[in-house]
């Protein structure tokens, strides 16, 4: 069985232009945007294999050296916070709970910036062993990745018999004070049609479902635009079963469209990404498991901070790499173009 490469973006090392930025501490870009979220990706292992995200056979695992440590990963947080004007940091894979250390990492960065709300975005699986111990260490919430309540087509979907793990993983999650939980699905054509018996699921646990249509980012390359679930079938879909009023988007930077359901107050969110892009408003730096400043979800140019950080670099210094690499952001990811080429790396590679 061969692993699946996690592809070769472009990676610049040294300092960025900043030629025309403006004199500002704050991650702007060209576009007047300001990145203020930040996802640390901290490794690109999971235990699962969904199919537009993970190979079958997994993804080539990174070299232990090349992995950020936890007191580097602890110390780009706080910089990001401190320096930079990053308010929400979200922990990301690969699947974070494979990460030995995810405990020690949130405890981290808890003490270092304890102001700031730590989230995570995991699959769930395994998290009911883990949840109040991430809670005690600093945890704020979880987003856990759930397509369908249906035991046989997660199976399909994940290539891993692992619901009665998620289901679990999210009680406990509840119990354990990380509120509000966050469900997110990816719009699946297998899968468009349990897509009310989930929302449904969510509605009787208390949990906020949010939908994603499917981005270019699989593994296999067999994305295609002509064969994705939209955020308009996604929606009448559910007005079959549901009544669904239009909200909005509350937060302009926020990448969710959200309906009241039934007259609320519970609703449904959308995240289109591909059908209604919000690139305008995208306020998102990211930092990947192995070191690298990615400016856009899409984008091929990395900025390589692993290799400033451990060549001795001040905060100075390390914050000015940042700076740099997010006012190269490019305005969006132009996905509708006939010459998008989607990116190197795989969403399992990149974090989400």
């Amino acid at each position: 069985m061969t692993l699946v490469d996690m592809g070769m973006p472009t990676v610049r090392s040294g300092m960025p232009s900043l030629d025309g930025r403006p004199d500002t501490p704050l991650l702007v870009d060209r576009y007047g945007r300001v990145a203020r979220d930040l996802r640390v990706s901290i490794t690109e292992k999971c235990s699962l294999r969904c199919t537009y995200c993970m190979p079958e056979e997994g993804l080539a695992p990174i070299p232990k050296h090349e992995l950020l440590t936890v007191d580097e990963i602890v110390r780009l947080v706080a910089l990001a916070v401190r320096e930079l004007g990053v308010r929400e940091v979200r922990f990301t894979g690969g699947e974070p709970l494979v990460r030995r250390e995810l405990e020690r990492i949130v405890a981290g960065c808890h003490e270092r910036v304890p102001q700031t709300p730590l989230a995570m975005t995991t699959n769930g699986v395994g998290l009911a062993h883990r949840a109040h111990d991430l809670a005690r260490a600093g945890l704020s919430r979880v987003n856990v990745s759930l397509d369908t309540v249906d035991r046989l087509g997660f199976a399909r979907l994940t290539r891993r018999d692992r619901l009665d793990s998620v289901l679990a993983g999210i009680k406990s999650a509840h119990a354990a004070g990380l509120a509000p939980v966050k469900v997110n699905a990816v719009l699946m054509r297998e899968t468009l049609s349990g897509a009310a018996d989930l929302l449904r699921w969510c509605l009787d646990e208390g949990c906020e479902l949010r939908f994603i249509e499917e981005m270019p980012l699989d593994a296999d390359h067999e994305w295609a635009r002509a064969n994705m679930v939209t955020a308009a079938e996604l929606l009448e879909v559910l007005g079959a079963r549901f009544e669904l009023t239009e909200v909005g988007r509350p937060d302009p930077s926020a990448p969710a469209e959200r309906w009241s359901v039934d007259g609320g107050p519970a609703t449904v969110g959308v995240i289109a990404t591909v059908t209604r892009k919000f690139c305008d408003t995208c306020d998102r730096t990211r930092l990947t498991a192995d070191g690298m400043l990615r400016s856009c979800l899409f984008s091929d140019e990395e900025f390589d901070v692993r290799a400033a950080l451990r060549g001795g670099a001040d905060d100075e210094e390390l914050a000015a790499i940042w700076r740099g690499a997010m006012w190269h952001k490019w305005a969006g990811h132009g996905i509708d173009a006939e010459n998008f080429v989607p990116p190197e790396r795989t969403m399992g590679a990149i974090g989400g």
